[in-house]
């Protein structure tokens, strides 16, 4: 038996209400999309919210992580659709955990190494790793059972993944139900950044995004076959793409020495938790971060391609190397290969991270979508700036208009850190 529903939308903006959805039987064929919000489209960020208070905090416990997302629900009342989020971030901070623990015993519970011995490739054309696999079907199934999701798209999914409702179906309904939720979301990410490094025990991450989803596709019978097209379900997953500065949360989580959480709500303030293992919780240790305007003289980039880059780019490195650059100082070199590595010590010191475009790959190898944008998120709410290689700023791309068609795994070259530092880079291009 097939099922027939309409997912809602509700805007942060607006502050409305649960709306119902109805549940019934029927065929699933045709998408119908809703127009979006005009002020969803002239907004620089959609959200705008305030940031929580905690007048008390426990002396043993801190602020964990649970706690700032429920706080953030409250102080934002005039916003009730944050309370769906908190199942969502609990969902991701569970997941976190587990891939946390998954990484740190992967050389004794034999998940080291490629999948099917080196058989399985991804999307993307990159050999998968064991680990590549299980973290995506860890993220994955934690914010479906949340029963919040829309779409999940990943790194490792070739297509985005419908996240349907079949509660109808469990529970054997025999008339039509309402079902009361006032929202659904679109979860980016990739589940397992850098992990060509885990069994080198070098930093690996997870960085992620959550979207409101954007239209509403109102699944009806169309055509009266019963059948849903390969073209009509990729119209009606491409159309939850959107551009960064959409993002209602977005952030990252390290795995290394300790296991960091970065998060970023409604792209104002960056708040850094850090896993206290033995009660197993996320702590607030880096509250409000910022990122200097010209932090440490350090530059992170993959300089084997140095020889397939824009001349700018490459003037511009060998002056900074040299210091003859704006600041006097000799740069240093700081390059882990794991995006989340990397960012995470730019946005702690500064100065400035890159994977540009070259010869080879005219627009770098990392994914605007899951990648570039949730980052570039985190980044300018600490108060850096990230552009592409063509100095747009990344939060404004729209996946949408990608040349490539290459969809949710559009690639984009990136630069990010303190703002002078991009500013400076940016200025060779302009001579």
């Amino acid at each position: 038996m097939l099922f027939a529903f309409a997912s809602t939308t509700t805007s942060f903006l607006a502050g409305s209400g649960p709306l119902p959805r109805t549940v019934s039987t029927g065929a699933t064929v045709r998408m119908t999309v809703t127009a979006e919000p005009e002020a969803a489209k002239s907004a620089e960020l959609l959200y705008d919210l305030n940031e929580p208070v905690f007048p008390e905090v426990c002396e043993f416990a801190g602020v964990t992580l649970s706690r700032y997302v429920l706080e953030m629900a409250r102080a934002n009342p005039d916003k009730p659709e944050l309370n769906e989020l908190v199942s969502v971030m609990t969902a991701v901070e569970r997941a976190c955990k587990t891939i946390s623990s998954l990484v740190r015993r992967s050389p004794m519970s034999g998940l080291t190494g490629l999948q099917e011995g080196g058989g399985a490739i991804n999307v993307q054309g990159e050999e998968q790793k064991k680990l590549d696999v299980i973290t995506n079907t860890v993220l994955k199934n934690a914010l479906k059972f949340t029963g919040k999701m829309g779409v999940l798209a990943s790194e490792e999914e070739d297509e985005p993944v419908g996240m349907e409702d079949d509660r109808a179906d469990t529970y054997k309904w025999e008339k039509e139900v309402i079902l009361e939720e006032s929202g659904k979301f679109v979860a980016v990410f990739d589940p397992l950044d850098g992990s060509s490094n885990v069994d080198a025990n070098i930093p690996t991450g997870t960085i992620f995004g959550i979207f409101e989803e954007p239209e509403a596709c109102e699944v009806i019978d169309g055509n009266g076959d019963g059948v849903v097209t390969n073209d009509e379900f990729k119209d009606c997953m491409g159309a939850t793409m959107q551009a960064g500065n959409k993002l209602v949360v977005g952030g990252y989580c390290l795995y290394s020495a300790a296991t960091e959480f970065v998060m970023s709500f409604g792209g104002k303030t960056c708040q850094g938790f850090t896993l206290d293992e033995q009660v197993g919780e996320f702590v607030l240790t880096k509250p409000n971060m910022q990122i200097p305007a010209r932090g440490k003289p350090i530059y992170s980039v993959n300089e084997a391609n140095r020889w397939a880059w824009d001349p700018e780019l490459t003037e511009y490195i060998t002056t900074i190397q040299k210091g003859e650059g704006e600041t006097g100082k000799q740069y240093s070199a700081r390059y882990i290969g794991s995006m989340v590595g990397d960012v995470h010590r730019t946005l702690l010191y500064g100065g400035i991270f890159g994977y540009p475009g070259d010869s080879k790959n005219p627009n770098g190898k990392l994914r605007l979508l899951y990648e570039a944008a949730p980052m570039a998120f985190i980044v300018e709410a600490a108060g850096g700036a990230a552009v592409s290689g063509k100095g747009e700023r990344i939060l404004e791309i729209d996946p949408t208009d990608d040349p490539t068609g290459r969809g949710v795994h559009q690639r984009v070259p990136v630069f990010l850190g303190s703002k002078d530092d991009v500013a400076e880079m940016r200025s060779y291009y302009k001579k």
